[in-house]
């Protein structure tokens, strides 16, 4: 059992992949279901008495599968601790007679406490200061039905503390999304697989603090199971950005040239270039618009810009440079669309974000070997590629990300909550980030991210997932010094230099 249940591994699982799991401990590894339902039932107790000391008073609402057995044990648990322990069974009058399996046998465990369970009903008092979901666990598919969608509606309304046994009733295991209603949960235990739903779209708002517990399985089951969906960590930083050599000098770090800031969007390319520098290219150059050049120069002198008011003025700049990035403060005016075509037909990798992926969605450019550039697109421009509308890309994470690669080549980072990119097969989630990133200019800033992991040599993908890390990682960083609220994308840039140091820890 893992003892830094905080401590979230990199593999994420679909609920299938899940019960795979738990189906070859018991039947290839010969480690019985009740048993596993115990060691779930004693991590979820020992959460709950370090997450919340001194609680006196638990309620327990279970449901008849698996999930409910979890909560059985817990209740058990408290009542020998003495704690006053409320079992609600959300469920038929018939409850206990249509329990099976493991959740049988946890029930059968309750004869030895004084518990005294009651079938759930909406003008039974909940008296507990916790509340534990066991409810629903993540085989739910369809809406929450009746008696479940008034549990989880009480239970909401209520905002008292609540512990979710594997994942909170009515969230989607795979998607993330809210099937209807859903349990907010202070806490999350994850068992087994840590779901991929906790971890993105909607289930950032629902789950709470998510943990994880593996419940002793050995290394060997997990080598039965392969998975396509994995988090990005500190580990990653550090394995494929290393120390540099200590005879370094700037040209062993690439030469990056943002392009962008039509009239009136000059911060948009600036914020990308300073970005990339923060991040550690060898060198950086801007080609904006001639009424942003000063502001430029006195914003960050280490930023070579330049006047590029015509493609000729660009072409000679883009021969200089190793690797674009082009979209941001782009427009989509002539002079953005002259401007996309000359850093297309220079077929260089490129970071491409903003209104350069609007002008290809519209024109149709997604053609050609884009294998070794970066789409960065956010929900409203993904939706315009897919020709759908945001509503329905976000309702399934995972498989929008691996449509737009499909479509855009090379690596797609799908920017929200729990952010994913793709670069094929394999999907990587950022769990880092908050919501005082939900301003003007972070786009910008994460596009020069990415271009200057390119210039320094990392391939489409990791360039991708890491700099999605590293600008999630910043921006935490600066909330916790600051708050949310009121966050500039500027603020990231001295964050960004620590983070990308492995000082961040």
């Amino acid at each position: 059992m893992s003892h830094n249940r905080a401590h979230l591994p990199a593999s994420l699982y679909t609920a299938e992949q899940t019960r795979l799991l738990d189906r070859i401990a018991i039947e290839q590894f010969g480690i019985p279901g009740i048993r596993l339902m115990q060691r779930a039932g004693h991590a979820l107790f020992a959460v709950l008495l370090a997450s919340f000391p001194g609680i006196s008073r638990l309620t327990v609402l279970a449901g008849g599968g698996n999930n409910g057995g979890d909560g059985f044990i817990v209740a058990a648990l408290a009542r020998q601790q003495g704690l006053s322990v409320q079992l609600l069974c959300v469920g038929d009058t018939d409850f206990a007679q249509r329990l099976t399996g493991e959740a049988l046998q946890a029930w059968q465990q309750l004869a030895g406490t004084d518990l005294v369970a009651e079938i759930y009903s909406d003008q039974i008092d909940i008296t507990g200061e916790v509340i534990l979901d066991a409810m629903l666990g993540t085989g739910l598919k369809g809406p929450v039905r009746e008696p479940f969608l008034s549990a989880i509606k009480r239970i909401n309304r209520l905002g008292r503390p609540v512990l979710a046994a594997d994942i909170p009733s009515g969230l989607c295991a795979d998607t993330g999304m809210v099937l209807g209603q859903a349990v907010r949960a202070t806490i999350t235990l994850s068992f087994i697989g840590l779901n991929r739903g906790l971890l993105t779209a909607e289930g950032v708002e629902y789950a709470g603090q998510v943990l994880f517990d593996n419940l002793h399985l050995p290394d060997e089951v997990y080598d039965e199971v392969p998975v396509q969906v994995f988090r990005t960590s500190a580990d990653d930083l550090t394995e494929m950005l290393p120390a540099r050599q200590k005879n370094a000098h700037k040209g062993l770090y690439g030469h990056l040239l943002v392009v962008g800031g039509d009239n009136g969007m000059g911060g948009a390319a600036l914020l990308a270039a300073e970005a990339a520098l923060r991040a550690g290219a060898g060198r950086v150059s801007l080609a904006t618009r001639q009424a942003h050049v000063s502001a430029a120069l006195a914003r960050c002198p280490e930023v070579m810009t330049h006047t590029v008011e015509c493609v000729g003025q660009l072409e000679p700049l883009l021969e200089q440079a190793d690797i674009v990035v082009i979209g941001p403060g782009l427009g989509q005016q002539a002079w953005g669309e002259q401007m996309l075509a000359a850093v297309l037909a220079a077929a260089k990798p490129m970071v491409l974000d903003a209104d350069a992926l609007n002008i290809m969605s519209t024109k149709n450019l997604f053609t050609g070997d884009h294998s070794a550039s970066v789409f960065t697109p956010h929900p409203g421009e993904a939706a315009r590629i897919l020709r759908t509308h945001s509503g329905q890309l976000q309702s399934n994470r995972f498989q929008t990300v691996t449509d737009l690669q499909q479509i855009c080549g090379g690596a797609v980072v799908l920017k929200g909550a729990g952010s994913l990119s793709c670069a094929g097969d394999v999907i990587h989630l950022c769990d880092a980030g908050n919501p005082g990133m939900s301003v003007a200019g972070m786009g910008d800033v994460l596009s020069g991210i990415c271009g200057a992991l390119l210039a320094q040599g990392l391939v489409a993908e990791d360039a991708a997932r890491l700099g999605v890390y590293i600008h999630a990682s910043a921006a935490d960083r600066v909330a916790a010094q600051r708050g949310e609220r009121g966050i500039l994308a500027s603020d990231l840039f001295l964050e960004i230099n620590q983070v990308i140091n492995g000082l961040h820890e």
